[in-house]
């Protein structure tokens, strides 16, 4: 199950635009763990752990910059982190190795979380006018 993700976003001033290019920095290589992963379902869901902190350092930045925040743009940062916190309360103490039906289950938490990340991430480059950034970054990508 996915959270909805809105489907457009216009920022609504430079809080909010600056909100939202940190939230698409942010996402666009978190959702899978790097060459350096250890292994182990903790190991996996460090990053979106690291994302959650990230989230949370987005959002209080942006509500105190504003007088009343975009009902738009807290969901796109609710909605990862719910989608995160469901894996990364599913994981975060589990360091045993990964047989095949533990990695399955795994991956597919991680690929729910990519997903979410992947819609919102097309909300914000779309709406914040940075499409042909979210290309390059993507091309580069190993």
């Amino acid at each position: 199950m996915y959270w909805p993700v809105p489907a457009s976003w216009t920022p609504h001033d430079e809080a909010e635009l600056v909100a939202g290019w940190r939230l698409w920095l942010e996402l666009s290589d978190r959702g899978w763990p790097t060459a350096a992963w250890d292994g182990t379902p903790a190991g996996a869901v460090r990053r979106l752990r690291e994302l959650l902190d990230a989230c949370d350092e987005i959002e209080t930045g942006y509500r105190a910059a504003v007088g009343e925040p975009s009902a738009g743009f807290l969901r796109l940062v609710q909605g990862l982190v719910v989608t995160a916190g469901t894996a990364i309360e599913l994981w975060f103490d589990d360091f045993e190795p990964l047989d095949d039906d533990r990695a399955a289950l795994l991956h597919e938490d991680l690929a729910r979380f990519a997903g979410q990340a992947e819609r919102v991430l097309t909300v914000l480059a779309v709406n914040g006018g940075w499409t042909g950034l979210d290309r390059d970054v993507r091309r580069d990508r190993p």
